[in-house]
């Protein structure tokens, strides 16, 4: 802060040109020009350090911390010229409030937490973004954690958002991931939790999920129609629901149209790039390999096309292949991917909603569980 040499106040000072190589300050209260000792310039420097309080706004008006308070936080009983003229200090001065510190005055944080397992894919970063936009129209703030697909890091994410004092957690688990104490902390401490995508059946808590299991039945009865029989499945890591929904709309579909299921054909990927090209191998190199095959995301189908692809496997004719999540990645590889399309923003709208729903009911909210709907995307890959 720079203030004036006669008066001592900052609020009236501009800069007003270079003298001697030095910054020449101009003062309008007191209609005087200075420059500054280097001692002084020093001190700045060393100030610039510090993050600014209502103490320093206090101190640059003259005025009490109460009043500076009672501006900042809008009270009607301010002057409107005083509140003004703290407004403008603050933005001078880069004033910053410290929501930490009101939160434990308030008890509230008007902050809410998100953790998710990557963000490799567009599948999560749209979720988010539809958090987002339903939490900022409410007000709220967003802290948002990755745990790399690390049990460990997860469990680290969590004890930062519980030290944050978050007023409520969006969450989508790992694949290792299996066991919860992390997350019932949050329940301990009063913290409303809403799983996504990838959820824990050990906690009572709102659920939003899509609807894996009519979603694989629809992909693999699509396979079917267009006339693939020895049809092969990718699921994800068996610790996940959803890899178990796939698994179950991918059976009962083989079982409406009296196809045998095969133990050989459903292979489990721990959904890394390196872990679908090894399941791919194993499925193509079956001494009877699958015509089809329905994968459980699409980077693992697209991994698969590859595979099939460098062995001059011909898609659709010899190999058909859906996915599933609608990555965009999937429009522009040749041939275009059929996939299994999910409402993702939604996803992450409707999480968002039920748990700001959740805080502001507080005990007497009951959680619930939502299943979106899934829509079948039907392109070369599969059209036999």
């Amino acid at each position: 802060m720079i203030k004036c040499i006669r008066c001592n106040h900052v609020h009236a000072i501009t800069k007003s040109g270079i003298v001697r190589g030095k910054q020449r300050y101009y003062c309008k209260d007191c209609n005087i020009y200075f420059t500054l000792p280097d001692e002084t310039m020093a001190d700045l420097k060393q100030h610039k350090k510090h993050m600014t309080t209502i103490v320093d706004i206090a101190r640059a008006l003259n005025i009490s911390k109460s009043t500076v308070s009672r501006a900042l936080h809008e009270h009607g009983d301010i002057n409107p010229g005083t509140k003004a003229a703290v407004l403008e200090m603050a933005r001078q001065l880069d004033y910053q409030p410290n929501l930490l510190a009101k939160s434990l005055v308030k008890s509230k944080s008007n902050t809410i937490g998100i953790i998710v397992p990557e963000f490799l894919t567009y599948f999560f970063p749209t979720i988010i973004m539809g958090a987002q936009q339903v939490a900022a129209e409410a007000g709220y703030n967003v802290i948002i954690c990755q745990s790399q697909e690390s049990y460990k890091t997860e469990v680290a994410n969590a004890h930062v958002l519980l030290a944050n004092r978050v007023d409520g957690v969006l969450i989508s688990m790992t694949r290792e991931t299996k066991k919860f104490d992390h997350f019932k902390a949050f329940e301990k401490h009063g913290i409303p939790v809403v799983f996504f995508n990838r959820v824990c059946d050990e906690m009572d808590t709102s659920k939003v999920l899509v609807n894996d299991y009519e979603g694989a039945l629809k992909a693999v009865e699509h396979l079917i129609k267009n006339g693939y029989k020895n049809i092969a499945h990718i699921g994800g890591p068996p610790a996940l629901l959803i890899t178990h929904n796939r698994l179950r709309g991918y059976k009962d579909a083989l079982a409406k149209y009296k196809l045998p299921f095969k133990k050989e054909l459903v292979v489990h990927c721990n959904l890394s790039k390196k872990d679908a090209i090894t399941c791919a191998e194993q499925l193509l190199d079956l001494k009877h390999p699958p015509d089809a095959v329905f994968c459980v995301n699409d980077p693992v189908a697209i991994q698969l096309m590859l595979l099939a692809k460098k062995r001059k496997i011909k898609i659709p004719s010899e190999l058909g292949i859906v996915g599933f999540s609608n990555e965009p990645s999937g429009e522009v590889i040749e041939p275009a991917l059929t996939t299994v399309q999910q409402p993702v923003a939604d996803i992450g709208r409707s999480a968002a909603g039920i748990l700001l729903e959740a805080i502001k009911k507080g005990d007497a909210y009951v959680p619930e569980k939502k299943s979106l709907k899934t829509t079948l995307i039907v392109r070369e890959s599969s059209k036999k």
